[in-house]
C-alpha cells in the first residue's frame, strides 16, 4: 500500500477540492498527519463526537470503539449492525496515523464463536514494560500488531453467521476523518465542507453523511455510481445477498451525494402499491396492502417475490424516510412473452432514464434480460431488454452475478416431467470463492453475452417467497396462513461463472 505524507500547510489544498465521486472510491493510499499522535488523538476523539457517534475508550491506549448502529437508517429487517474501532498509531516522533476497522455482526447467534469481544474491564492488562514510545517513564502502549489481533475473529462480514463481522480496514473512513481533523489541526479558517447527502427534492431535511450507516463500502462501485449512468445487474433470482447489495449500492451513492433510481423486476401494475409504500409509514396495514397483490401471492413464486426483496423495499423506503433521493420503478411485463416482453420492459426502463438523466438508475433483472448482446441459447434472434436499452441509451454498463457457493430459492422445469409447471424450491447452487467482500469489477471488454465484468456478492443463501414469512411485515414468522413447503433441497443447474469467463487472478478482496 503506497502512503501519502501531506503536510498540514497543505491539507486545504489537497482536500478542499474533494469531489463526489472520490468519496465512493477506496482510497489507494493511507491518510498520514503530519503531526504527533498525542495531538491528533483529541481531535479524532472530537470528531466522533461532533457527529453523534458514541464511543468507548481505553484511556492512554489510543483506541476506541464506536456503539453498534444498524444498516439503512435502524430497519427491523436488515439484521445488520455496524461498528468502528479507532486504532491511533505512530509513525515517527512527529508523524501518525489512523487506523479504521469496521465490525460487522448478524443477529443470528447460532455460529458466534467465543472470545470475539473486546474486554472493557477495569482489570485489562492494557500496558506492557516500561518506558512510552513517546519518552518518559510511563507505561509502553501495547503494540499495533496486538490490538490487531484482539480484532481477528469471528470472519466474513458480510456472512449471515452469528455476529460474523471481521474486523476490516476501512480506507474511505479514515479519509472522511483526515479530510476533516487535519484542516483543523492546521488552524486554517475554512475547513472543507462533509459531501452533502442526496437530498430528496420534496424532503424538508436529510441526514448527514456521517449519521448513515451504509455498510463496508463497496469495491468498485465509485466507478460506476454517477449521475446519468445505468448499471444492468443481472441476477441468479431467490438469494437473500443481491437485494442487500442493490440496498448498500444505493446507500452509499446517495450519501455521496448521487440521486438513485432502482428498477426492479416486478409486474408494472405494481407501481401504485410500491410508491405508496414507499411513502407509508412502513406499518403492518402498509405492509398488508403491498403485498396484496397477486403477484406477492403466486402458486409458483420465483426468487422476485422473495423476502429480501421485500426487505428491499422496506430498506429503501427507510432511505427515503430519512430525507434521502432514491426512487424505485417496476418494469416487467408478464402478459407479454418472448420479444414483446423484452420490448415492453425495455421500453420501461428507457423512458424512466430519459425522464430523470441526471440520476444514478440501478436496474436488477433475471441474468437473461441484462445481456447486451443479441441471441440466447434458444433463440439465436432475441434482442433483450439489456440489448435494446445499450443501443438507446448512452452510459450503460451490465454485470453479471457472481458469488460463491450456497443456496437460493429456483423455480425451474418440474421434475416429473409434467408440462407447463413449474417446481420451486431451495437448491443448491455452485459458485466460486472470491472471498466474503462484495465488489464491482469490469473486464477490457464485454463478453459473448454482452456482460462487461461481474458483481459479487460472496457465498449465497436461499430466501424464500414472503408469503411463506406471512402477509404482514417479512421476518413477523407468522406462517400460518402461507405456510412454507417441506422441500428436500436439489441441486441447480447453474454455472460455476454466470459471465461466461473464469473469473480472473487479481480481483479485488
Amino acid at each position: 500500500m503506497k502512503r501519502w505524507v501531506i503536510l498540514a500547510a497543505m491539507v486545504v489544498v489537497a482536500t478542499g477540492c474533494a469531489t463526489v465521486r472520490s468519496d465512493l472510491e477506496i482510497p489507494d493510499r493511507e491518510a498520514i498527519y503530519d503531526r504527533p499522535l498525542e495531538e491528533v488523538w483529541p481531535e479524532v476523539r472530537e470528531f466522533f463526537t461532533r457527529n453523534e457517534l458514541p464511543f468507548r475508550e481505553d484511556r492512554g491506549s489510543m483506541v476506541l470503539e464506536t456503539e453498534w448502529r444498524q444498516e439503512f437508517g435502524g430497519s427491523k429487517i436488515a439484521g445488520f449492525f455496524h461498528r468502528y474501532m479507532v486504532v491511533g498509531r505512530r509513525e515517527t516522533p512527529t508523524a501518525s496515523k489512523l487506523q479504521i476497522f469496521r465490525i460487522t455482526k448478524s443477529l443470528n447467534k447460532a455460529l458466534s464463536i467465543n472470545g470475539k469481544e473486546l474486554d472493557w474491564s477495569p482489570s485489562r492488562t492494557l500496558f506492557t514494560g516500561a518506558g512510552s514510545a513517546g519518552g518518559g517513564n510511563g507505561p509502553q502502549e501495547t503494540s499495533p500488531e496486538d490490538w490487531e489481533e484482539v480484532i481477528a475473529a469471528p470472519r466474513g462480514e458480510n456472512s449471515f453467521f452469528a455476529e460474523s463481522g471481521q474486523g476490516q480496514r476501512d480506507l474511505v473512513m479514515e479519509w472522511r476523518v483526515f479530510r476533516d481533523v487535519a484542516p483543523r489541526m492546521a488552524k486554517e479558517e475554512r475547513a472543507p465542507k462533509p459531501v452533502q447527502v442526496a437530498k430528496a427534492p420534496n424532503a424538508t431535511s436529510a441526514p448527514s453523511q456521517m449519521s448513515m450507516e451504509c455498510g463496508l463500502p463497496i469495491l468498485g462501485l465509485g466507478k460506476q455510481a454517477k449521475p446519468g449512468a445505468v448499471l444492468l445487474l443481472g441476477e441468479l433470482h431467490g438469494t437473500e445477498e443481491v437485494p442487500r447489495f442493490v440496498a448498500q449500492s444505493a446507500c452509499q451513492a446517495l450519501v455521496a451525494g448521487i440521486p438513485v433510481t432502482v428498477g426492479l423486476e416486478l409486474p408494472l401494475e405494481n407501481q401504485t402499491r410500491v410508491d405508496a409504500f414507499l411513502e407509508s409509514q412502513g406499518s403492518e396495514d402498509d405492509w398488508l396492502k403491498l403485498m396484496e397483490s397477486p403477484f406477492w401471492r403466486s402458486p409458483y413464486p420465483d426468487g422476485r417475490g422473495s423476502e429480501a426483496m421485500a426487505n428491499l423495499l422496506e430498506q429503501l423506503r427507510l432511505l427515503r424516510a430519512r430525507g434521502l433521493d432514491v426512487e424505485v420503478f417496476v418494469f416487467d411485463h408478464p402478459k407479454a412473452n418472448g420479444q414483446e416482453r423484452e420490448d415492453a420492459m425495455a421500453a420501461t426502463v428507457i423512458h424512466q432514464v430519459e425522464s430523470s438523466p441526471k440520476r444514478f438508475h440501478m436496474v436488477l433483472s433475471g441474468n437473461i434480460h441484462s445481456r447486451t448482446k443479441k441471441g440466447l441459447p434458444w433463440d439465436e434472434q432475441r434482442r433483450p431488454m439489456g440489448y435494446l436499452v445499450n443501443e438507446r441509451l448512452d452510459d450503460v454498463v451490465a454485470l453479471d452475478m457472481a458469488y460463491d457457493s450456497g443456496t437460493a430459492w429456483i423455480c425451474s422445469v418440474d421434475g416429473k416431467g409434467i408440462r407447463d409447471r413449474l417446481d420451486c424450491g431451495v437448491r443448491d447452487t455452485k459458485g466460486r470463492n472470491n472471498g466474503d467482500r462484495y465488489f464491482m469489477h469490469l473486464w477490457g471488454s464485454a463478453n459473448a453475452e454482452g456482460y462487461h465484468g461481474v458483481f459479487y456478492v460472496g457465498p449465497v443463501k436461499a430466501s424464500e417467497p414472503a408469503v411463506h414469512r406471512g402477509m404482514g411485515r417479512p421476518g413477523s414468522n407468522d406462517n400460518s396462513n402461507h405456510p412454507a413447503r417441506d422441500e428436500a433441497r436439489r441441486l441447480a443447474s447453474v454455472r460455476d461463472d454466470m459471465s461466461g469467463n473464469a473469473l480472473r487472478s487479481g480481483f479485488p478482496r
